[in-house]
C-alpha cells in the first residue's frame, strides 16, 4: 500500500517561502503521478499543481503561477512544491496525492480526479 507523508508547512509571512515534501513509502514513485491540493478553511479543496511520473507533465493553478514550483526525486520517492511570494490566501491545509499514470500521462489542475492514495496533509499559514 502507498503512503504519503507531508512535512515542511508552517508560519511565514507574506512574501515568505516554503518547500512542502511529499514522501512516499510502500511503493516506487515511479509509477505515480503526484498532485498537490489544498484547503483553506471554509473553502472547498483545490488542486494547485500537478506532475506526472516522468516530470516531464506539470501544471499549476492559475492562482500559483510563477510563485511555486513542483519537482521530484523519484530516487528518492519525494515530490516537493516550491512555494515562493506567499499571499494571506496560500494558507491552507496542503495534500499531497497520487495516482497510477503511464509516463505519457498529461496532468492539467481542472481535472485532478482518481487521486486515490492520500497524505495526511500539512498547514500552511501566511500571517503578518
Amino acid at each position: 500500500q502507498l503512503q504519503l507523508v507531508e512535512s515542511g508547512g508552517g508560519l511565514v509571512q507574506p512574501g515568505g517561502s516554503l518547500r512542502l515534501a511529499c514522501k512516499a513509502s510502500g511503493y516506487t514513485l515511479d509509477y505515480f503521478a503526484i498532485a498537490w491540493f489544498r484547503q483553506a478553511p471554509g473553502k472547498e479543496r483545490e488542486g494547485v499543481s500537478c506532475i506526472n511520473s516522468s516530470g516531464g507533465s506539470i501544471d499549476y493553478a492559475d492562482s500559483v503561477k510563477g510563485r511555486f514550483t513542483i519537482s521530484r526525486n523519484n530516487a528518492g520517492n519525494t515530490v516537493y512544491l516550491q512555494m515562493n511570494s506567499l499571499k494571506p490566501e496560500d494558507t491552507g491545509i496542503y495534500y499531497c496525492a497520487a495516482k497510477v499514470a503511464l509516463s505519457a500521462y498529461v496532468c492539467y489542475v481542472p481535472n485532478l480526479t482518481d487521486y486515490d492514495y492520500w497524505g495526511q496533509g500539512t498547514q500552511v499559514t501566511v500571517s503578518s
